[in-house]
């Protein structure tokens, strides 16, 4: 096993584009660390000069303490999962889980030990004989994280595993990545566009947009205190909700239409007093007011999608559309109004110009 450092890791292609700007963080040894971001973000170049597949144009990579940027990917101890499972269609499982051990010159007892340890992990002891075309996307992406598995790396990267799965095989493999990272203990880094993926898998993520890294911590961190706006709109389905406008003292929201709603309980420092804001407020801390509860605004129902244990409302509060969370119950149909409060104690203020969080 083995930490990964980036040191000002810069990535620009030949036609100047800069797909990684200084990126800086490190990944201790035994961390399931994920990448999140948009499509172009630069998530997936971070990994490929982790595997040596990208030149590093800038600053210094170490994996397990030692300086990779001029090591051979084969040299570099580190075992990669592709989004299109990259397996061998006429080798069987067994073929396609030994054929790497088999170039790396291990023994015939040696590999078949780690194929067959793999195969119990990852349940598919019964499959070793089938074909990949005989298999479903779930089974072959085991295989793809078997594959991996029997190299024993210091380093698993895994770049978007799960996008070629439904969502029902999505979950399910999803808690196999999980449950095997909790049983090897071996550093992972792992790369996805969902925020779902990466919320419930990632110890830490790094949020990446445009190729700068926006914030690194826990997921609940992330979630609760984001760094910019950003994170906080990248982060939570369905995203939070932003209200533009001026804060009053009171503490008061003064919107652009002049309509000004009182925030008693918000955490506003009294120097913030006539400042432009963005204020964010996530779907489950806006609700319908309750019996003999006074409305700080009356919004108009737009749209009730009920998805099980909980219905997403959208809304409108004059030009600015919102949504919330709520747990099933009766609603105004489309088109009526419906009174509503907030909780001002987990508003979230930005600065209007940088986006920044106050």
């Amino acid at each position: 096993m083995a930490d990964v450092r980036f040191d000002a890791v810069r990535k620009v292609y030949d036609n100047g584009q800069v797909a990684v700007h200084g990126a800086s963080f490190g990944i201790a040894d035994g961390e399931l660390m994920v990448l999140v971001g948009p499509s172009g973000c630069g998530k997936s170049t971070l990994l490929r000069m982790v595997a040596g597949l990208e030149e590093i144009t800038g600053g210094t990579l170490s994996i397990g303490g030692r300086v990779v940027n001029d090591v051979a990917p084969k040299d570099r101890d580190i075992a990669m999962v592709f989004q299109s499972y990259a397996l061998y269609p006429h080798m069987t499982v067994a073929e396609n889980l030994a054929f790497g051990l088999k170039l790396r010159g291990h023994g015939k007892a040696e590999v078949a030990r780690r194929v067959r340890a793999a195969a119990d992990m990852l349940g598919l002891a019964g499959m070793l004989d089938k074909l990949p075309r005989a298999m479903s996307g779930g089974q072959r992406q085991r295989v793809a994280l078997g594959r991996a598995l029997v190299r024993e790396p210091a380093v698993f990267l895994l770049d978007e595993p799960l996008s070629n799965l439904d969502a029902k095989l999505r979950h399910s493999v999803r808690a196999e990545i999980a449950q095997l990272h909790r049983t090897l203990g071996t550093t992972m880094i792992y790369v996805t566009h969902d925020q779902v993926e990466a919320m419930t898998l990632g110890q830490r993520i790094v949020v990446l947009n445009e190729g700068v890294v926006q914030q690194i911590d826990t997921p609940m961190a992330l979630y609760e205190r984001p760094a910019n706006l950003f994170v906080a709109g990248f982060l939570g389905s369905p995203a939070m909700n932003v209200l533009h406008g001026r804060l009053l003292d009171g503490p008061r929201l003064q919107l652009r239409n002049d309509r000004v709603l009182a925030l008693d309980g918000a955490a506003v420092a009294r120097e913030w007093a006539g400042r432009e804001v963005a204020v964010g407020v996530r779907p489950e801390h806006l609700q319908p007011a309750g019996e003999g509860e006074a409305a700080l605004f009356v919004a108009t129902v737009e749209g009730i999608e009920p998805v099980g244990n909980e219905i997403f409302v959208n809304v409108m509060l004059d030009d600015a559309p919102l949504v919330m969370r709520v747990a099933p119950r009766p609603l105004p149909p489309v088109g009526g109004e419906l009174p509503l409060v907030l909780r001002a104690d987990k508003l979230h203020f930005f600065d209007a110009a940088t986006g920044v969080r106050l």
